[in-house]
């Protein structure tokens, strides 16, 4: 190990001039920490740029790639969670008898004698060097998310079986509950942080699964193996949380919290689901302050933003979006009404259930269990004298039918529908038992929408797509030879997915007198969708492709999203 007075000459290595160290000098006396922390703290290097320098003075080895260094299992035994994550090191495995450890800090000369104190290893330490992000990392790849956490956990509950006395047993019961609360937040923050807009607990016979959904996909956030054991205690932690019973465990439960996290409150929307091996818990991640103010920041080309704007302000009349669970038609209808919003129009919703608040609009949620149902909130709404109302869906007869009637009585409607495209919408509506005269009358435009993932700006690269790709896109009626394009390599930063982000494609169907003509005729679907087209409508493939041309997205994704083909990327 290099002693902390070695800093000065790998700074110098690291291209600082003799003024930046005096700079750095200077900020470390009056903080009170070392020179390198000040350096960095100024921004005179990067972290990597100083472990670089130290490596070539020092000749210790500085892996570039310590996440696909895979740690040995008995080196985990020597450095337990709780020493890694305290001293913020991880152990690499043995290597000719020497205990191979990666540090962030190699000019801290208590290092290695304070992690002898702790470790059972009376053997020689290697140290190699690493960034702080680095080490962070790979503690978390080798043993799990909060697996400092865990292991308190597993050794409290260990103590608390053998207490002595009535005493001991409580605090030790304290302590337990108090660990598994840290583990809670601790995956909260992580997934928070990651972007995650669900988390779900799954618990096996002899495991319990953490994932997250990122970007849409379903990812392992990887948790230590002995969370297993304190699966009761992790639902029960977020049923208080989330205000439910937690002496109810034969039911399913829903619930909400709040939690805030640098300055951004998020809604949680919890639900609890009994299952053979314990309870499984989903929570929906709901940020506040992310409402868009704006169509086109959605993502959704400028076309059929301008075609939506124009839409929204007409006095009367039905829009519906429509899409699957999760393709963003919430976020699209709440960018709508925060558009409408003004004191010069009032806007009440019914929703299922209220996802965002948003001053200045009156919200309401349904409670089917007292009868509290859509339809019936339609028909009291209109008592208030509203603008413009949303109805969260539209899933029945009843439902259509009174918001169809609110439309021709002189009120915009907003709703949405889970069908596939725009044209299927209207057969949906006639299926459902309403008169084609009613749909064309009262239907102003459909947006159907799906959300596709962005490539990560970090590990952008450009890219050829193969052959059977050129061939999936060209059976769908696009000869465009032009088709080239980016993907991610995949990085740390995307979690190796080549990710990060997503962005909406929509098809933006308007109802001409043609299209109206051909709903009273109950014309097929696909009729409805070809006269649309050639009226200017851009499909949801279209919409895609524009994307992957312009190096939004992937072709992959968009043939993924849009028609189900799973093509290797």
């Amino acid at each position: 190990m290099a002693t902390r007075e070695t800093v000065k000459l790998e700074a110098g290595l690291a291209g600082l001039t003799d003024e930046q160290m005096e700079a750095a000098r200077s900020e470390a006396a009056r903080q009170k920490t070392s020179v390198r922390e000040s350096i960095l703290r100024l921004g005179l290097a990067t972290e990597t740029q100083l472990l670089a320098a130290a490596a070539a003075r020092t000749g210790v080895e500085f892996p570039q790639n310590l996440l696909a260094t895979e740690v040995d299992p008995e080196a985990m035994k020597t450095v337990t969670a709780h020493v890694a994550s305290h001293y913020h090191v991880v152990p690499l495995g043995f290597l000719e008898g020497r205990l191979r450890i990666a540090t962030a800090d190699p000019f801290n000369p208590d290092l290695e004698r304070e992690l002898r104190l702790v470790m059972d290893y009376p053997g020689p330490i290697e140290f190699v060097l690493a960034t702080s992000e680095a080490i962070q990392r790979a503690i978390r790849k080798a043993y799990g998310l909060g697996a400092a956490t865990v292991e308190q956990m597993v050794s409290a509950d260990a103590v608390h079986a053998e207490a002595p006395s009535r005493k001991d047993l409580m605090d030790e019961s304290e302590a337990r509950e108090a660990s598994v609360m840290k583990w809670v937040n601790q995956v909260l923050v992580d997934a928070i942080t990651a972007g995650a807009t669900d988390i779900h607990i799954e618990p096996y016979e002899r495991d319990l699964k953490v994932r997250y959904r990122i970007d849409g996909a379903l990812l392992d956030a990887g948790v230590p193996s002995g969370a297993r054991f304190f699966k009761e205690g992790i639902a029960s932690r977020i049923k208080i949380m989330s205000g439910l019973d937690i002496a109810e465990k034969r039911l399913p439960q829903d619930g909400r919290s709040q939690v805030t996290l640098m300055n951004q409150r998020f809604d949680l929307r919890v639900s609890v689901l009994p299952t053979r091996h314990g309870e499984a818990v989903n929570i929906r991640i709901l940020p506040q302050n992310s409402l868009i103010d704006d169509l086109p920041s959605l993502g959704m080309s400028e076309r059929d933003a301008e075609g939506l704007k124009r839409l929204i302000h007409k006095p009367h009349g039905i829009l519906l979006a429509t899409g699957p669970t999760g393709s963003g038609k919430t976020t699209t209808l709440y960018t709508c009404m925060n558009l409408l919003k003004d004191s010069d129009r009032k806007i009440l919703t019914i929703e299922d259930p209220v996802e965002y608040d948003m001053p200045g609009i009156v919200q309401m949620q349904v409670h089917p269990e007292i009868g509290f149902t859509f339809a019936r909130a339609l028909r009291s709404m209109l008592r208030h004298d509203p603008d413009i109302m949303l109805v969260g869906e539209i899933r029945d007869l009843e439902t259509a039918e009174t918001a169809i009637r609110t439309a021709l009585t002189g009120h915009l409607v907003f709703s949405t529908l889970h069908t596939n495209d725009a044209a299927s919408a209207i057969v949906r509506l006639l299926d459902m038992g309403i008169e084609p005269y009613l749909v064309a009358s009262s239907v102003e435009a459909v947006l159907a929408q799906r959300l596709v993932r962005v490539i990560c700006a970090h590990c952008k690269e450009p890219y050829q797509p193969d052959p059977e790709v050129l061939t999936a896109v060209r059976g769908l009626g696009q000869s465009d030879q032009r088709l080239s394009g980016h993907r991610g390599r995949g990085c740390s930063r995307c979690r190796f997915t080549g990710y990060h982000g997503r962005t909406v494609i929509t098809e933006l169907l308007v109802f001409s007198e043609t299209i109206r003509d051909m709903t009273i005729a109950r014309r097929h679907s696909n009729e409805i969708d070809a006269q649309a087209r050639r009226e200017g409508m851009t499909s949801l493939f279209g919409s895609g492709l524009e994307k992957a041309r312009e190096g939004i997205t992937t072709f992959e994704e968009v043939l993924k999203v849009t028609t189900g083909t799973v093509l290797m990327e």
